[in-house]
């Protein structure tokens, strides 16, 4: 009996089991993972390694931590669309951007997102329906990735730097001319320049301290000297 059970435990193919938050199901040889409209509040930690299709929509997801999917090898397909995301960290998709085809992010919290966490993506993106604050570090983000073309209109300024972009769809305003990232070069550019500008009046104050100190000097030595006695 002992050695019936350890092989049994040799042969159970743990990398199949199912969390049992989720459905796990068989879709042409690929196991697809839903855990759809679950109560779920992170993402769980037990998906299997050979899942393809993971769906994690509608839930009260808040956070994707670092390595949250790292273990996926063979993940193609994640929908993380209605949660309450309102965090990515930089390494969030470590491990399995390079295997992803899509990934929704669509209608969930999100303001920005790390440049980084996209970086290696390759999958068609949905971004559609978050409150972004549009601004360079978004603007990046846009140009480093691969939009789904039917969510791009969606893509909306919840915030910006300026009011009359509010509410606007983004690729509107950056069709219209906007540069987020040239307005934060010129305000680099005037810090800067008022830095310098500080630096050398500080120089110009001490140099002409310097001046009228040494001449103060020169004046009391030049005193000193006619009081003296002339020599016979």
């Amino acid at each position: 009996i002992a050695q019936a059970f350890f092989c049994l435990l040799l042969c159970v193919p743990w990398g199949s089991s199912c969390p049992p938050s989720c459905q796990c199901t068989e879709q042409a040889g690929a196991k697809a993972v839903l855990c759809s409209s679950r109560h779920l509040e992170e993402i769980p930690k037990d998906i299997p390694k050979d899942a393809v299709f993971l769906k994690l929509d509608a839930n009260s997801i808040t956070r994707i931590p670092s390595n949250a999917f790292r273990h996926l090898s063979h993940l193609e397909e994640l929908d993380l669309s209605r949660n309450a995301i309102e965090k990515i960290d930089r390494a969030a998709f470590r491990g399995v951007a390079a295997g992803l085809r899509t990934l929704d992010l669509s209608s969930n919290r999100i303001r920005s997102i790390p440049k980084e966490a996209l970086l290696a993506l390759n999958a068609k993106l949905r971004l559609a329906n978050n409150p972004w604050h549009c601004e360079c570090a978004l603007q990046e983000v846009l140009w480093e990735v691969r939009l789904d073309p039917d969510s791009v209109q969606d893509i909306t300024c919840h915030t910006a730097p300026r009011e009359e972009y509010v509410g606007k769809p983004l690729l509107q305003v950056l069709d219209a001319g906007v540069n987020f990232c040239s307005v934060r070069q010129r305000t680099t550019d005037v810090a800067m320049f008022i830095t310098m500008f500080g630096w050398f009046t500080m120089v110009i104050v001490y140099v002409i301290c310097y001046v009228r100190h040494n001449r103060e000097d020169t004046c009391q030595h030049v005193d000193y000297l006619k009081s003296l006695p002339s020599a016979q």
